[in-house]
């Protein structure tokens, strides 16, 4: 496999290489170089998108998830991702209407624009950084360590974690959100292809999907239905996925400026139908992968079940493909929420453009340097911490929408509730406050509280603008 891996290896790098080289502009403008001059068309968008929503954790978690929790991970997959793509839709009109009319920079620019206050940009980047450098940082450490055990003679996991990051801060600097969205659009073709070669693999070595089932439910039949055997698939657990899921295009930096950066609203409508099929096809295949690992890897740790049904299971050709798959996605996740980092903090910052840029890309490059510290110290945790990301910055989601819908105004002590909410929530992952209060999760309570606050001061705003008219 080494010699495919070699070959594999060579040949990213060498896309990578031509991106950054491609998308470098000596006299590049900042329009450009954070946002490409607002030119993605369809196609490109849908896969930019795509690889930064689908990440290594679609390839390595999704698997095991259903291998672990069953085929009952579809439901809340199936609702919640349906959900947001109308979501992206909606939002996304209202995002690029309301960032035409101002100036878009950045969505922390905006909100402080909006909401005529700095309180609320700060806000917003500081739940941003929070919550997606250890996740950033854990999807590095995830393949450094998967790596590293699967090629002990090779380097040590820092040392996959070191090149991951040299490698990504190296082609996004020189290239800019450009060279990123291209190794995107690699990533994700990857990531589609891999799967299904490894499903319709499990499926044939599980005699088809009807034999594979029958399997399932002879040795554990609760993984076909819900709760599941550990019983995770509640209502109150579909709900709040359905919230964090949904509210990923009104808070996640690097979602929004690909909703941003598309050419025209038309062609935005067109990707996010077009992210629904191509959802649908990257999750099915994991299902076959998971419920071949119920089978026949039921009792082994993830780390084996994941080598074995990747790598050493499949074809040597397949396997070098996967590792370059993994890597890929990896860095492609990673480098956009770094980038997309420095594009909220450039958004925030005042003075000459020039300045602002070299700022920027120094902070870029601090952003990774800080993702790579904490892949190395990462505790458990920073791991629970990166699982429950989108949770966390979903709770800024009524903010932000308060902000650019043209039909609603919210009050600024929004912006405060929103703070006290993600404060509240990370009390609660550390263990300081209970995870749930009367039999309610608390990060449902939350996120019912912080919306049914903006609804409050939105009716209440509403009748004020109405007296004063």
């Amino acid at each position: 496999m080494i010699g495919y891996l070699v070959i594999f290896g060579l040949m990213w790098v060498g896309a990578l290489a031509w991106f950054s080289i491609r998308s470098f502009k000596k006299n590049e403008t900042s329009n450009d170089y954070f946002f490409a001059d607002s030119s993605l068309g369809t196609i490109i968008g849908l896969l930019t998108f795509a690889a930064t929503l689908f990440s290594t954790f679609t390839m390595m978690g999704m698997p095991d998830f259903f291998r672990v929790h069953g085929v009952g991970a579809w439901i809340f997959l199936g609702i919640s991702n349906v959900s947001m793509f109308f979501f992206i839709i909606w939002f996304g009109q209202h995002l690029r209407r309301a960032g035409g009319r101002r100036g878009y920079r950045g969505l922390a620019g905006l909100l402080n624009d909006c909401y005529e206050t700095p309180w609320a940009g700060y806000v917003y980047f500081a739940g941003a950084f929070v919550f997606l450098i250890p996740y950033t940082a854990i999807q590095i450490r995830g393949i450094a360590i998967f790596l590293s055990a699967v090629f002990p003679e090779a380097i040590p996991a820092w040392g996959w974690s070191v090149g991951i990051v040299c490698i990504m801060l190296i082609y996004s600097e020189i290239g800019g959100i450009r060279a990123i969205v291209y190794s995107d659009s690699m990533q994700a073709v990857i990531l589609l292809v891999t799967l299904w070669i490894i499903g319709f693999f499990c499926l044939a070595k599980g005699g088809g999907i009807e034999a594979l089932i029958e399997q399932v439910k002879v040795q554990e039949p609760a993984l076909l239905s819900v709760p599941g055997p550990k019983g995770l698939f509640t209502v109150q657990f579909l709900v709040a996925s359905l919230f964090a899921i949904t509210m990923i295009p009104a808070t996640q930096p690097q979602v929004a400026t690909r909703l941003m950066i598309m050419k025209s609203a038309a062609k935005m409508r067109r990707m996010a139908v077009a992210l629904g099929v191509f959802s649908f096809l990257v999750l099915v295949p994991t299902i076959a992968i998971g419920l071949y690992g119920a089978v026949h890897y039921s009792e082994s740790s993830a780390r084996e079940f994941l080598a074995h049904a990747l790598l050493f299971d499949q074809w040597k050709p397949m396997a070098a493909l996967v590792v370059i798959g993994l890597l890929a996605a990896a860095i492609s996740t990673a480098d956009s929420q770094i980038f997309a980092l420095g594009t909220e903090l450039r958004s925030l910052l005042k003075g000459e453009e020039k300045k602002v840029m070299r700022i920027t890309r120094l902070a870029i490059a601090g952003f990774g340097l800080g993702a790579l510290v904490f892949s190395l110290i990462s505790s458990d945790q920073l791991v629970l911490l990166a699982r429950v990301s989108f949770t966390g910055t979903a709770l800024m989601g009524p903010m932000v929408i308060g902000a650019v819908f043209d039909g609603i105004r919210t009050h600024r002590s929004l912006i405060f509730v929103t703070g006290g909410a993600m404060v509240l929530f990370l009390l609660s992952l550390v263990g300081v406050i209970p995870n749930n209060y009367q039999a309610v999760r608390i990060d449902l309570l939350l996120a019912g509280t912080v919306t049914l606050y903006a609804l409050l001061t939105a009716m209440a705003m509403g009748r004020v603008k109405g007296r004063e008219t």
